[in-house]
């Protein structure tokens, strides 16, 4: 057994046994034999009993490293231990694609050339399209489509599609939207449930499963996909109707889901569906523990407030959800992905199932999908090595916050049907830690984070954040906050500012075009989606920048000057005083420079020594 092994708990092999037998056998019968040549009895005997010991020693090491995901080589421990660790493995990728979706308008009448929004159809999710490549696989579109609304997150594109060839005045509108759509085929399975089995599981078997669509009992109750059966809340979401339904369009709100799964990839590629263990007959508020329970013994006088308690257990289930019982599970799932849905562009314009239309109707026939762009993303699922590897990765992941990067990260990760916060930026509250030296109050909770914001209007310019925004980011993260932190969400202050610059040319080159080159360098430099709040205004990355263009001789003068009230935020601000070394700095309070009009707040001259 000369193999080498990874890990090994004896540390010892035919040889090592085989000398330590010799040694025990010398030190404990000096008398009762002493020959050991090679082709004696008594060797023949300490051979075999090293060889026994060395096949035990290999398959001891064999157990012990598949205990640890770097060495395990059985793909079914691999699985377990990559779950363990907190990662996903995978059968199959999706790819994804942008996909426009086209309809016409007709004109409002007596508008004077304005599109009958009134006409626009509203799609709901499920739409289902198929490429015309080889392979033909399907993607779908899960979101909503709905021309008449539009925002700075679902921008509605309108063209004029057909013009009066006598008065030139609009007949027809053309309006485009863009979604994006996912590789995959739902297909479904029907499981009858008898009686009442705790954990009851069900096995899928399919090829490239991707995951569970949806699970429906025959009453028509839902059950919810969980991380893991102990956690008994997910997001909901409620269709914004406040004001700000335009930038947010839907309210998260956490929900309690008594009816839940689990789901699982087998190393056989297959998916596993768990379920609870909780007695459909009884109410969730009935076996959920509550405090008059605590301190109660199993006998008399046997007072269990000694011990000690996870305080979760006194707020979830510890029947880890309902077990279905005497009913048929409508399991819905998709297949699909891989490397043949990466199909070029212009290739997914066929409608394989198109939902029923919310609204008017009368325009479903001029729908068309295409897309404008190849779908990507797609691949095989993970191989040994890529499981192994990326467990190790997951493991450093989780699903906490403890860093103000992992705050950063997760706020940015908002989904944006609940809203997009486009600028993040956290500090720890000065007031409230200790360990600064202040005059102010000092609040009680030294852990206590602020996250300042700002959002996107539909031209996108920075805005404050809605309430309704706030309140779906402080959802949104208190299921990944430890409970001793404290979050307050604020809004940066936006300070708006113009940008002016005098160059002069070389000879022989037009002032127009060098004027207009170095505006669009400037533009580049100061759009709002390479600036983040606290970061200062360095003048002399200006310069260099402007020196750098074909044409410029020199750069005589760069100035900011602040632009407030009126279309401008209504917050000004110092810009000489904070102007240090060729730098603008920001205020102590966090804030964010912003060019709101890029086309007439950034001005240029050409002058003359």
């Amino acid at each position: 057994m000369a193999q080498d092994r990874d890990i090994k708990y004896v540390n010892r092999e035919f040889g090592d046994f085989k000398n330590q037998l010799i040694e025990y056998a010398k030190n404990y019968f000096p008398d009762s034999y002493n020959d050991f040549s090679p082709a004696s009895p008594g060797m023949m005997f300490i051979e075999m009993a090293a060889y026994v010991g060395d096949v035990l020693a290999f398959y001891q090491d064999t157990q012990l490293q598949e205990t640890y995901i770097q060495y395990t080589k059985n793909p079914g421990n691999l699985y377990n231990l990559a779950y363990m660790m907190g990662y996903r493995p995978k059968v199959s990728t999706i790819s994804e694609v942008d996909i426009e979706v086209y309809c016409t308008l007709p004109v409002l009448p007596n508008s004077n050339g304005q599109p009958d929004w009134s006409k626009a159809p509203s799609i709901p999710p499920g739409t289902v399209l198929e490429a015309v490549t080889a392979d033909r696989p399907r993607f779908i579109i899960d979101h909503p489509i709905d021309f008449a609304f539009s925002s700075s997150l679902n921008p509605t594109a309108i063209v004029i599609s057909q013009l009066d060839p006598i008065t030139f005045q609009p007949l027809e509108f053309g309006v485009l939207k863009k979604f994006k759509a996912y590789s995959g085929e739902i297909k479904e399975v029907t499981e009858n449930i008898g009686g009442v089995e705790k954990f009851k599981t069900i096995i899928i078997e399919d090829d490239d499963i991707i995951g569970i669509h949806s699970i429906e009992d025959s009453e028509e109750n839902i059950w919810y996909e969980v991380p893991y059966l102990g956690q008994d809340t997910i997001y909901e979401d409620t269709v914004n109707t406040s004001t700000d339904k335009g930038v947010v369009p839907y309210v998260l709100s956490l929900q309690k889901v008594p009816r839940r799964f689990v789901s699982r990839f087998l190393s056989t590629r297959e998916l596993q569906v768990q379920f609870g263990s909780g007695i459909a007959a009884e109410q969730d508020s009935i076996i959920t523990p509550v405090p008059d329970t605590i301190g109660v013994g199993a006998t008399p006088y046997n007072n269990t407030l000694r011990y000690a308690y996870d305080p979760s257990n006194f707020l979830s289930t510890q029947t880890y959800g309902l077990a279905p019982s005497n009913t048929a599970l409508r399991i819905r799932y998709i297949v699909g992905g891989g490397i043949p849905s990466n199909v070029p562009a212009n290739s997914i314009n066929t409608v394989v199932e198109l939902p029923e239309l919310i609204g008017d109707t009368s325009r479903q026939s001029t729908l068309t999908f295409n897309n404008t762009t190849p779908a990507t993303g797609g691949k095989d699922g993970d191989s040994i090595e890529e499981l192994r590897e990326n467990s190790m990765r997951a493991f450093n992941e989780q699903g906490r916050v403890v860093t103000l990067q992992d705050y950063l990260v997760r706020a940015l990760s908002l989904p944006a049907k609940y809203g997009t916060v486009s600028k993040v930026h956290i500090i720890q509250d000065q007031l409230n830690n200790p360990n600064k030296r202040t005059d102010s109050i000092i609040d009680s909770n030294p852990l206590s984070l602020s996250i300042y914001t700002l959002s996107y209007d539909s031209n996108k310019n920075l805005i404050s954040t809605t309430p309704n925004l706030r309140n779906n980011l402080q959802t949104y993260l208190s299921q990944y906050t430890m409970l001793t932190d404290a979050i307050n969400i604020r809004d940066a202050f936006v300070i708006n500012i113009e940008v002016t610059f005098d160059v002069i040319i070389r000879p022989n080159f037009t002032a127009k075009d060098v004027l207009l080159a170095c505006t669009a360098r400037l533009k580049d430099y100061f759009s709002i989606v390479k600036w983040g709040i606290n970061q200062p205004i360095n003048l002399s990355n200006i310069y260099t920048l402007l020196d750098k263009e074909k044409g410029v001789q020199t750069v005589q003068k760069v100035q900011v000057m602040n632009k407030v009230g009126g279309d401008y935020s209504q917050y000004a601000y110092d810009i000489v005083a904070a102007t240090r070394n060729n730098v603008v700095y920001p205020s102590y309070d966090p804030m964010i420079f912003e060019v709101k009009y890029l086309d007439r707040d950034i001005k240029g001259r050409i002058t003359t020594l």
